[in-house]
């Protein structure tokens, strides 16, 4: 039976985060996809230069509309009206929460009373939250543990809060050869997942890595599995797009 997950989160015109990437993701595992958008916006591999909230009866018609699922995803949120009405129409499916807090370029995504929301309302309702580093300071601010709290102090703050368990992602580090992903479990030992950091831009990994970890919970897999796999469908991803850079390379040293 075909899996069925929901993506809640903002467009991206670009096609290169957002609920683009969390269809083309779903669309390559074999899932069906079905959408609840939170917000439009205009933004290139640059910049942020547009951000539109839809009002948030109409979010949570479109969750409602999108009847029984096998499992969610949350990015985008944009508001704390937003969070709260996400968080009263979700349905008890295994849920991932990527925290889009911010866009790469600092353009702010979920403002504070936004994030306090996501902490009290989504959070305790959470199956895998998947912060990156910087994301996960701005959440230490918000519960009060401070920027410089390490790593362990707030993701136990976290997984007290209800979240049953936490990815923080790596991508952020000092960098280095290699990239280290760590999954921290209510229940359960740290298991630690790396690989080769790629020195190649590539947006929208997050959504990416966030959405199949959801369509593979849906086929009712574990969670160790599903990071596994999700990180190895991110990592032929990036194969792709450095290959393609280096046949760029190629092609402009030929033609010099």
């Amino acid at each position: 039976m075909t899996p069925r997950a929901l993506f809640i989160g903002g467009t991206d015109s670009s096609g290169g985060a957002g609920l683009a990437r969390d269809i083309a993701t779903a669309t390559q595992l074999g899932a069906e996809a079905c959408i609840a958008v939170t917000a439009v916006t205009a933004q290139t591999d640059a910049a942020v230069s547009v951000v539109h909230r839809l009002p948030a009866g109409d979010v949570t018609a479109q969750i409602r509309a999108a009847g029984r699922v096998g499992a969610i995803k949350i990015g985008m949120l944009g508001s704390a009206g937003i969070v709260t009405a996400v968080a009263e129409a979700l349905s008890d499916a295994p849920l991932v929460l990527d925290p889009v807090l911010a866009s790469s370029s600092g353009h702010v995504l979920l403002d504070a009373p936004g994030i306090e929301a996501m902490i009290s309302d989504i959070l305790p309702r959470t199956t895998l939250m998947t912060p990156n580093l910087p994301e996960l300071r701005m959440l230490s601010m918000r519960l009060g543990l401070g920027e410089n709290a390490n790593e362990g102090t707030c993701v136990s703050a976290l997984i007290a809060r209800g979240c049953h368990a936490v990815l923080v992602k790596g991508g952020h580090a000092e960098p280095g050869s290699h990239c280290e992903d760590r999954l921290y479990q209510a229940c359960g030992p740290l298991r630690t997942f790396r690989g080769p950091r790629y020195d190649v831009p590539l947006r929208g990994t997050g959504c990416q890595l966030g959405s199949a970890i959801s369509v593979i919970l849906a086929r009712g897999g574990d969670l160790h599995t599903a990071v596994s796999k999700a990180r190895a469908l991110v990592t032929s991803r990036f194969l792709r797009r450095l290959s393609t850079c280096e046949g760029i390379v190629a092609e402009r040293r030929a033609d010099a």
